[in-house]
């Protein structure tokens, strides 16, 4: 039976929005130009336009008032169609007062022509309502007509014109930057002078603009200026330190690494492993591990053929995209005002202009040589303090700034300051130490600077606060990056010795600093005998109890296995027990270093082992789950623990059905099984 059509529901029309009296228009008219005429500009640029159009408002003001006298006015159709329209252009003079009044100073004073476009189009447009307003019409008096009318005649005068003053610092500011271009220091008093007319007459002002000109470049709201915008981040810096000295430190609680102005928490995922650096191109390997493209990259070049985190071989070197990620990553970055350069390889991007841009380099160069000798010089704790916090800001946002520092002489400079009785001082000097090896180039420095290697591991052994331990242990983590310095850490004792104590004894983040250490030593074999006596066997099992580091302590122990330390692994007590309680509730990489850990052990240990791990109540349920859902690998090493176990079975019950005593079957068989 077909359904009538006046049966079916009708679709519901979405409510009507009501239409604003005519009293509404002009109450949102009167408080506009009240807050325009009232709206203080916190810049010292294009004041001429903000006075302008604040004079004009505080004139309409009093035309809107007088409308209002009557509570509810009647005015004519085309009056209040018109006064709608003016209405329109007095939002867009707030919008465009209060952008002006975020953007930096340098920003304000690059686009000087186009802001004072933007003023004349919508004083024109004012002009034109106000000569279309119906002034006879209204019942207002003839002084407030004439106010109306001289503020016509004034709009309709304007001209899009930039303040001569404001023109000439902009010429003298880009004056300095290709001066800088040349190599040539500025000259302090003139550099004093432009910064004292542009309103940054401090360090506070100059780290805020610093802070600004970084979110606008990262948010790529003036691609045009974009170079210049970078040279000036450079040269704001630069006059910082040089104008009003280092800034005070803000905390010590601050993140290791971080990239804008301040400090900022960065959420563990979205690190590279190795350079420990935000991620601006994501790529995965074939283990399944994510890398930032450009550390990875070096390390495959290098001549790695293994994967940094897990230390399992690479069937292949493609690097595959992680979109996903770095869309969060990107996200993340705008929420926080954090520059982030998306480009893919090869499309250019800021990292590109920033390193094709020469003015912006020696500016950084410039500010590295003025901080290093000032340390250098340094009388007082507080100062050095102030000073090593700026290198460790400068170290910490890019690869060339790192050359700088370390070029300038700074890494022995920073040894006396690990034994600093300053618990800042003794964090900051640590982290710029740590900031600074992240460069290739800057890791021979450090290992063959006098002290400096011993300078850590005191560190570690008795800094201050867990912070200093913990940023000591990231620095041999990434000195061990390099395959010759990871042996020659390895062979230092107190290395090991102190990183194992990290690992037992110290806060969540500290233990996962020096689990990632000890798992970039157990890369290379001859450590590995080294590490067992150190105790890192023990530690690593200790440690898998906690679920936020039993990741990093289960590969630790794969690492250790597979290089010739399975036996230990083995014997160790409550190995197999805790091995296989995270092959049934850790995270995929976490299963999947155990499945490997038990591999390796079943094969290379003793037979009690296989034993053990065959008596485990329903393992074979845990196998079969990890070959269904585990990653790859894990799937792989899953299946060969269910032909272990059950080559083991099999041999059990051949040597019962023939009749041998069970310690001798015991003993022969899962040896046969764990070698097979």
């Amino acid at each position: 039976m077909a359904i009538s059509s006046f049966n079916l529901p009708r679709p519901s029309r979405p409510p009507l929005l009501p239409t604003p009296s005519d009293s509404d228009v002009v109450r949102s008219l009167l408080r506009l130009s009240r807050e325009i005429s009232l709206f203080e500009h916190p810049k010292s640029l294009q004041n001429r336009n903000f006075s302008s159009i604040a004079r004009k408002s505080k004139l309409l003001a009093v035309f809107f008032e007088e409308l209002l006298r009557d509570p509810a006015p009647e005015l004519p159709r085309s009056t209040s169609l018109c006064l709608k329209e003016i209405l329109l252009v007095f939002q867009r003079f707030k919008a465009l007062l209060g952008d002006c009044s975020t953007r930096s100073r340098m920003r304000l004073l690059l686009q000087a022509e186009s802001v004072a476009n933007e003023f004349h189009e919508l004083t024109l447009e004012l002009s034109t309502l106000l000569d279309i307003l119906p002034l006879a019409e209204l019942d207002v008096g003839e002084d407030v007509k004439d106010l109306v009318d001289l503020v016509r005649r004034q709009c309709r005068r304007s001209v899009a014109a930039v303040d001569p003053a404001e023109a000439a610092l902009r010429g003298e500011i880009l004056d300095i930057i290709r001066e800088i271009e040349r190599e040539i220091v500025p000259d302090r008093s003139k550099l004093e002078a432009l910064f004292e007319r542009l309103g940054l007459d401090d360090s506070r002002s100059c780290r805020s603009e610093i802070e600004s000109l970084e979110g606008e470049i990262g948010d790529r709201v003036a691609e045009k200026w974009t170079a210049e915008m970078i040279a000036l981040v450079g040269l704001v810096r630069y006059a910082k330190c040089v104008l009003y000295g280092a800034s005070t430190p803000r905390s010590e609680s601050a993140g290791k690494l971080s990239f804008s102005a301040t400090d900022l928490a960065v959420p563990a995922d979205f690190r590279c492993p190795i350079s420990l650096e935000l991620m601006r191109d994501p790529v995965v390997v074939a283990t399944g591990q994510t890398y930032d493209r450009e550390s990875i990259s070096r390390w495959i070049t290098s001549g790695h053929a293994t994967c940094p985190k897990t230390g399992q071989a690479l069937a292949h070197t493609n690097l595959i995209p992680n979109r996903g990620l770095k869309n969060l990553i990107s996200q993340w970055c705008r929420e926080q005002h954090v520059p982030f350069d998306g480009a893919e390889p090869g499309n250019g991007g800021e990292a590109n202009a920033v390193s094709a841009n020469k003015a912006a380099l020696e500016a950084a160069r410039m500010t590295a040589s003025f901080l290093v000798q000032k340390l250098a010089a340094s009388p007082s704790t507080e100062a050095a303090n102030r000073v090593v916090h700026e290198l460790r800001q400068l170290a910490k946002s890019g690869s060339d700034n790192r050359a700088f520092v370390a070029e300038a002489g700074a890494i022995p400079l920073l040894l006396p300051l690990f034994r600093s009785e300053d618990r800042g001082l003794q964090v900051n000097a640590v982290t710029a130490l740590l900031n600074l090896s992240i460069l290739e180039a800057n890791k021979k420095r450090i290992m063959h600077a006098d002290g400096v290697v011993d300078g850590i591991i005191d560190v570690m052994a008795s800094g201050a606060t867990w912070r200093a331990k913990e940023n000591a242990a990231a620095t041999i983590l990434s000195l061990s990056s390099v395959h010759a310095y990871r042996r020659r850490l390895g062979r230092n004792p107190r290395v090991i010795e102190q990183l194992v104590i990290l690992v037992k004894a110290g806060p969540t983040s500290t233990k996962k600093d020096a689990l990632a250490a000890i798992l970039s030593l157990a890369g290379d074999r001859e450590n590995i005998s080294r590490l067992v006596e150190g105790g890192v066997v023990e530690a690593a099992l200790e440690t898998i109890k906690a679920a936020e580091v039993a990741a990093e302590a289960v590969a630790v122990l794969a690492a250790v296995a597979k290089r010739g330390g399975a036996e230990a692994v083995g014997e160790a007590h409550g190995s197999i027990s805790k091995l296989v309680r995270v092959l049934r509730r850790g995270s995929d990489w976490a299963r999947e270093s155990a499945a490997a850990a038990l591999v390796q052990v079943c094969r290379r240990a003793c037979g009690s082992a296989v034993a053990e791990l065959a008596a485990t109540p329903g393992i074979e349920w845990v196998i079969w789950e990890l070959m269904g859902s585990g990653t790859e690998r894990a799937r792989r090493k899953a299946a060969a623990l269910g032909r272990i176990c059950r080559r083991w079975a099999a041999a059990q019950e051949a040597d019962r059905m023939a009749g041998f005593s069970a310690p001798t079957i015991t003993a022969s068989t899962t040896t046969t099984v764990a070698q097979s």
